[in-house]
């Protein structure tokens, strides 16, 4: 299997030398039941890396355990691990199956495994090295076959110095390791993203992807993502539903954050603020008049002039008077031409925004 198949498959997206050099190691490590460490920011990917490495090891047919180990209270946690015997506890009425039991003959990802208190290391590592662990509550040990994935955004050696992360643990856990670079340490891959995202979402939801402008692809280019690959996705799966005419531009990410207009020029993705369901439709209604309202002025301006520049030659020379459409129409095709079909360049040619031109385009197919 080349790696572009593995990557296709395994849902794992992008092209940077980075991102290439991982898959190749997932790759190999695969099929082996090697503990892997994966480290990288909240919303990079990390379980998808895991989910790739069980879906092409000999336990791909077994269950894959995803538990957030910070997720958990810890008055509960090794009960939620190892589970627990019927009355060990007030509460426990019944016996229950422990993450590792339910992940048997499988996989089990420990997804942010830094925040596990020492107490629940000691006895996570013993089942690491020994395969067996005792249930809460129990006189009996416990045998299961587990391939361990742990993931965390911190730097573990660091949190070893700090004694708040056993050592023997962290050498057991790191026999692979994996480092997932931030999203804006990879911006090439965005529009690569953009589009999986867009087609996924508009296909769950049945409806039509809508086109990604230029201009739009440039401001997410230009931010800083510090949510990742999961801020990028949640962004764009709200600007699909709150599209209304098929087209998403800088405009159309505008209704989700505050905009300088001078920001806008220079292509910045602004800061996202939270605001009521009430305030956000408010909003969109006023920026769609607004848009409304510019691209009637940019056309009408376009149309005037260029009416006016042939009522002069005709003055000179009597010729017919060509109808509008066909002048609108004639122009946009001469500008795209010029321009080599970049309808941002177009769009600047033609002293219209972008999204006048991509209506424009569709109604005269121009495609």
């Amino acid at each position: 299997m080349t790696r572009e198949q593995f990557k296709k498959e395994s849902g794992i997206i992008g092209k940077t030398p980075e991102i290439n050099d991982l898959v190749d190691i997932v790759m190999q490590v695969a099929k082996s039941d090697i503990s892997v460490l994966i480290y990288g920011e909240s919303g990079v990917g990390k379980e998808v890396f895991a989910r790739a490495i069980h879906g092409f090891s000999s336990r791909a047919e077994k269950q894959l355990v995803t538990v957030n180990c910070g997720a958990i209270p810890e008055g509960i946690l090794e009960s939620e691990l190892f589970g627990h015997r019927k009355g060990s506890f007030t509460g426990a009425i019944e016996s229950r199956k422990g993450y590792f039991e339910i992940a048997d003959g499988g996989t089990l990802f420990l997804d942010e495994i830094a925040e596990l208190p020492l107490t629940t290391q000691v006895k996570l590592l013993r089942v690491i090295e020994n395969k067996e662990f005792m249930r809460v509550g129990a006189e009996t040990v416990t045998n299961v076959d587990v391939r361990i994935i742990a993931a965390t955004n911190k730097n573990l050696e660091r949190e070893v110095e700090k004694e708040r992360f056993r050592d023997d643990l962290y050498f057991r856990l790191k026999a692979v390791t994996l480092s997932i670079p931030p999203l804006r340490k990879r911006k090439v891959d965005i529009p690569e993203l953009a589009n999986y995202f867009i087609n996924s979402y508009s296909s769950t939801n049945k409806r039509k992807p809508p086109v990604l402008t230029d201009d739009a692809l440039s401001a997410l280019e230009n931010y800083s993502w510090p949510g990742n690959i999961r801020e990028l996705k949640n962004t764009l799966e709200t600007a699909i539903a709150l599209d209304n005419d098929g087209i998403l531009d800088a405009s159309s990410f505008a209704s989700l954050y505050i905009v300088p207009e001078v920001e806008m020029t220079h292509r910045n993705l602004p800061i996202f603020l939270k605001k009521s369901p009430e305030e956000v439709d408010r909003e969109l209604m006023y920026r769609a008049l607004f848009e409304i309202k510019k691209d009637l002025i940019e056309i009408k301006d376009l149309f005037y002039n260029r009416q006016n520049e042939i009522y002069q030659e005709s003055r000179k020379t009597p010729q017919q008077i060509i109808p509008l459409d066909q002048l609108e129409k004639e122009a946009i095709k001469n500008a795209l031409d010029a321009t080599r079909g970049n309808k941002r360049s177009a769009a600047k040619l033609l002293k219209i925004s972008e999204r006048t031109l991509y209506r424009k385009v569709k109604e005269y197919d121009l495609h």
